[in-house]
């Protein structure tokens, strides 16, 4: 779990400083996880070892995800006056989010199945 933990810390590492040297407008989290996802596809079945341990340390840690809501909320209640000014903002923001979020997931979900409808007449 340690070493896991270590790769985890490392691949969001690279992301801050990709971050910082480029000056990207994305997370150095999300950077470092998609960096860690590419080197998992690219290593494909000889990353058994590596993606195991992963997923015991991702499975321990989505068990207590929700820790990681504390600061948030608390955050959420040291401005919440700020929030109250700008809720419409806020609202609209969330909504078209959401929806966006929802859109690109079915586009996806049906060009997979198409994909693999097509893949399954190929073989039949």
């Amino acid at each position: 779990m340690i070493n896991a933990l270590t790769w985890l810390l490392l691949y969001q590492l690279i992301g801050e400083i990709l971050v910082h040297v480029l000056g990207l407008p994305i997370p150095g989290p999300v950077i470092g996880m998609a960096l860690l996802l590419l080197t998992l596809a690219i290593r494909g079945e000889g990353a058994r070892p590596l993606s195991g341990s992963l997923q015991h340390t991702a499975s321990t840690l989505l068990q207590h995800l929700s820790l990681l809501f504390v600061p948030a909320g608390t955050g959420v209640m040291l401005y919440l006056d700020l929030i109250a000014e700008e809720w419409l903002p806020i609202s609209i923001a969330l909504i078209v989010s959401t929806l966006s979020a929802m859109a690109v997931t079915a586009l996806v979900l049906h060009a997979l199945l198409r994909s693999r409808s097509n893949t399954g007449a190929d073989h039949a």
